[in-house]
């Protein structure tokens, strides 16, 4: 068994306006929460995709499990980047069904699956109604639901909790932390501090596409710390 469910070295994928990834080492353990944090533009969202194989870096190599990109079993990973996909003529029942289904999941145990994930999210009084008809919170609750209803050993979230209500919070923070319970890897990005702190056992802060240092979870100013090593980095450059 591989020791880190994903593990990337010296990553670089830079783009014509000067935003990228440079020299990125990275990597999540089984049962292991990890946060990255950074200022708008630091490179969290294109770090994510490079692991997702949605880019292809310049240098550097991703392993998932042990594996290259090119033979991973993406029925294992869950992701959501970007914006929650969702069909909009298509009810939250008849999306996560489909979701099921790309994830390879047997047709005899999407029906159970599908409703363990609207109970999860809560989403039960939105079951049948069309996701063009969703508010942007409940969009984004069907696309968590998506990404996690097939239980992945390997979980990639970028901003999760945009959109969410404070109850949509709580149920996401209950859902990744039962998950990492039982051994999935978890990489989540964030603008939120307090937040992450909850439930990520390290904290990695990306400024100018780098990797430069990290957050005590149970620091006492975290955001405080957060800014300060951002600052420092930014008069050393």
């Amino acid at each position: 068994m591989a020791e880190h469910a994903v593990d990337a070295r010296g990553l670089v994928r830079t783009f014509d306006d000067g935003t990228g990834i440079r020299g990125v080492d990275i990597w999540v353990a089984p049962g292991e929460i990890h946060a990255l944090v950074g200022l708008n533009g630091a490179g969290k969202s294109t770090l994510m995709r490079l692991l997702l194989g949605m880019l292809t870096p310049a240098d550097g190599t991703v392993t998932i499990a042990g594996q290259a990109l090119k033979h991973v079993d993406w029925a294992a990973v869950g992701h959501l980047v970007d914006y929650p996909l969702a069909y909009r003529e298509l009810t939250c029942r008849q999306n996560l069904a489909l979701g099921a289904r790309l994830h390879g999941v047997s047709p005899a145990k999407i029906p159970g699956m599908v409703a363990a994930a609207i109970a999860e999210l809560q989403l039960t009084q939105y079951a049948d109604r069309r996701a063009a008809k969703l508010s942007l919170g409940n969009k984004q609750r069907l696309g968590l639901a998506s990404a996690l209803q097939h239980d992945p050993r390997f979980i990639v979230l970028d901003e999760p909790t945009n959109s969410l209500d404070p109850s949509g919070v709580i149920l996401l923070r209950e859902a990744l932390l039962r998950r990492s319970d039982e051994g999935a890897a978890v990489l989540v990005s964030s603008h939120h501090l307090d937040e992450v702190a909850r439930i990520a056992g390290r904290i990695s802060v990306l400024n100018a596409g780098r990797v430069i240092g990290s957050l005590d979870p149970h620091g006492v100013d975290i955001e405080r710390a957060f800014f300060d090593l951002v600052h420092s980095d930014d008069v050393a450059a």
